[in-house]
């Protein structure tokens, strides 16, 4: 569904804003999403030679920066739409006109 008409007053974010928020968000999960499986990787199979606190960085990071990028992306695709799809939404969802079909009134014939 495409975002709702601003109706007047403010603009709303720009597509910077919107790649920004989007970036932030995905990354924020991302590194969680890092935290909790490069925790996870240690537990199983040991820290390595990197430790156990530059092992869970990287795996934070790495996520983290792939999850950021993707969201980032798909919030400034996901809310950039032209006016003629929004036209084209609006007729789709729009309540149904319905009319009823006037017939002209004809007697029947009559079988005498």
């Amino acid at each position: 569904m495409p975002p709702p008409p601003n109706m007047g007053g403010h603009m709303g974010p720009s597509n910077l804003d919107k790649l920004k928020m989007g970036a932030m968000m995905g990354g924020t999960v991302g590194a969680i999403m890092g935290f909790i499986w490069g925790t996870v990787t240690v537990f199983r199979f040991g820290a390595g030679t990197n430790g156990v606190m530059r092992t869970i960085g990287q795996y934070m990071l790495a996520s983290g920066t792939t999850f950021g990028f993707f969201m980032g992306i798909g919030s400034v695709i996901r809310t950039d739409s032209s006016p003629i799809l929004q036209q084209a939404y609006a007729q789709a969802h729009r309540r149904p006109t319905i009319m009823a079909q006037q017939r002209a009134f004809r007697p029947r014939p009559r079988d005498d």
